[in-house]
């Protein structure tokens, strides 16, 4: 890192828009998921003073995915689950508890070509901070149908690992759409709990890798469905069932599942970014290893923006916490 600011020398935050000039911030975090939140937490107790701004319509709803997520079970320390609002609801009046302030706008544009950054709002207020904190997160690619509106969290999910133990999945048959190899590990995560998995893949061949196609293709509780499509999710509170299209026969049939899960893959919410920071061949923020830098100095990523890989609650606050840490050794 090439320059470091002291605490004692930026100006104070009185996180009001001042007429006819720019708000001056020290830390500016953007995004309410998991990351955001804890890298707001942490920022707040080290004095930083974090403005975050919480979104609004870009990329979801403020909170990030876990505001659609019923009942959360892997997230430490509830025993007995917690929803997902509710999560998300203890993380952000903590991070207000410490002194962390919200704006629940979404960021159309920042500018990193000069420090401090200058930040834009939806609502085209400005704002500079010396530091960023990118916690944006990833949007689950989703079927186009008001079918599957109508039914999404009430059998119909984008992350098996998240809601495949959950009581109203086990001992069912449930379904995976898709052919990469994250369709294949939801598929296979999903044979501990399930009677069995239906993969429906549009193509006569996975576009998994080797290995993957033959744990699916071997499994004995997974069926592979090809050249099918989902033409309708069947149900009225709860899903039953799938409408499926034959891509070669144009035929249509019906598959009784209790569960289907999304598995097309996820669009990181950089767009605002235009390009600034380096990012990888799927456009996920590239950060150095071990840390939450990015390709400038001063600009820090965390949570699903910058993770293809794992993509949970915990592991994107975890990563909230490092960014916030180092945007903290960033000013000593």
């Amino acid at each position: 890192m090439d320059q470091k600011y002291d605490l004692d020398e930026l100006p104070e935050n009185t996180g009001k828009r001042l007429t006819g000039d720019e708000n001056s911030e020290k830390l500016i975090i953007i995004g309410s998921g998991p990351a955001g939140l804890t890298a707001a937490i942490y920022a707040a107790r080290a004095n930083l003073r974090p403005l975050l701004f919480e979104g609004f319509q870009d990329g979801g709803i403020p909170g990030g995915q876990l505001m659609i997520t019923g009942l959360v079970e892997n997230f430490p320390g509830f025993p007995d689950g917690v929803p997902g609002p509710q999560l998300m609801q203890n993380m952000r009046e903590q991070a207000e508890k410490l002194g962390a302030r919200m704006i629940m706008e979404d960021v159309a544009e920042v500018d990193m070509s000069t420090r401090p950054f200058t930040v834009i709002s939806s609502s085209e207020n400005k704002y500079t901070a010396r530091v960023l904190i990118v916690a944006t997160g990833a949007t689950a690619n989703r079927l186009p149908l008001e079918s599957e509106k109508r039914l999404w969290g009430r059998g119909v999910s984008a992350c098996a690992v998240c809601d495949g133990a959950l009581p109203i999945f086990r001992n069912n048959p449930l379904a995976v759409i898709g052919g990469g190899d994250t369709a294949v590990e939801e598929a296979v995560h999903l044979t501990q709990f399930a009677s069995k998995v239906y993969l429906i893949h549009r193509r006569d061949e996975l576009r998994a890798s080797q290995a993957m196609r033959a744990r699916a293709e071997s499994h004995p509780k997974i069926e592979i469905l090809w050249n099918k499509v989902v033409d309708e999710f069947i149900g009225v509170n709860q899903l039953c069932g799938l409408k499926l299209r034959d891509t070669v026969t144009d035929g249509v049939s019906e598959l009784t599942v209790s569960g289907a899960f999304e598995a097309i893959g996820h669009k990181p919410n950089t767009g605002f970014l235009k390009g600034q920071l380096e990012t990888d061949s799927q456009g996920y923020i590239v950060t150095k290893p071990g840390s939450a830098l990015t390709s400038i100095d001063g600009v820090f990523a965390a949570g699903d923006v910058q993770d293809p890989q794992y993509r949970q609650a915990i592991t994107a606050a975890a990563s909230g916490c490092q960014a916030a840490l180092d945007a903290e050794r960033f000013f000593m």
